[in-house]
């Protein structure tokens, strides 16, 4: 298959990738929060949105509209701006409602695997970090003068969603496991909600920063 890297290419990028997906990010402190609430399923769901995300970003850089939003001055800030809106809400509904990690009042019917997925959707789209991600990080594997450097960009994209997906089943998991023992710590819990509100600020904050050139 032309559109498949050689292997040593391969091999390069799935260790570029894994040290990728274990960066803190946006994505996974909201995996980490939506486990914490409703148990794995609200947490593969939230995943499950933001790998939908990557989908979408993979497309768009394969076929350049990525590369045109991170030119266009207006088009990046809005998107930083709406990214760090959204993840501004997470961080206020933490400190006001407990947010997703109220789990001594909120089982896990109590959340939304429709909304938690859509959330998780919404995240990744938002972050023009992802933007970057794909528009900046993907064609160091790929020729400019290789005419499959559509498809071999499309199919990093792919592989990055791939590759990333069985590790965050694992982490989301390990942390269901702890959950049991923090129902019976609400002032931890709420020590949490609030670790989890200076994320997500800070998260925001550096989305607001990110440059795009």
């Amino acid at each position: 298959m032309a559109f498949v890297p050689d292997s040593a290419t391969l091999i390069a990028y799935s260790a570029a990738c894994f040290v990728l997906f274990v960066t803190p990010g946006p994505d996974m402190s909201l995996f980490l929060a939506k486990t914490i609430a409703g148990g794995r399923r609200a947490g593969i769901a939230s995943m499950t949105g933001a790998s939908a995300g990557s989908i979408v970003h993979a497309l768009l850089a394969a076929f350049g509209i990525s590369a045109l939003i991170a030119a266009s001055p207006v088009a990046f800030l809005a998107l930083k701006v709406v990214g760090a809106a959204y993840l501004a809400w997470l961080a206020v509904s933490a400190i006001r409602h407990g947010s997703a990690l109220n789990v001594a009042e909120a089982g896990t019917g109590a959340v939304s695997i429709p909304g938690t997925l859509l959330l998780g959707l919404m995240v990744n789209l938002t972050n023009p970090k992802v933007v970057l991600f794909f528009v900046t990080f993907l064609p160091q594997f790929v020729d400019a003068g290789d005419p499959q450097a559509t498809g071999k960009l499309l199919f990093l994209g792919l592989y990055f969603v791939a590759f990333s997906f069985p590790l965050a089943v694992l982490m989301i998991l390990g942390a269901e496991r702890v959950v049991y023992g923090l129902k019976a710590r609400p002032r931890l819990m709420r020590a949490i909600a609030w670790l989890f509100a200076g994320v997500f600020g800070a998260f925001a904050v550096r989305i607001l920063a990110t440059q795009g050139r």
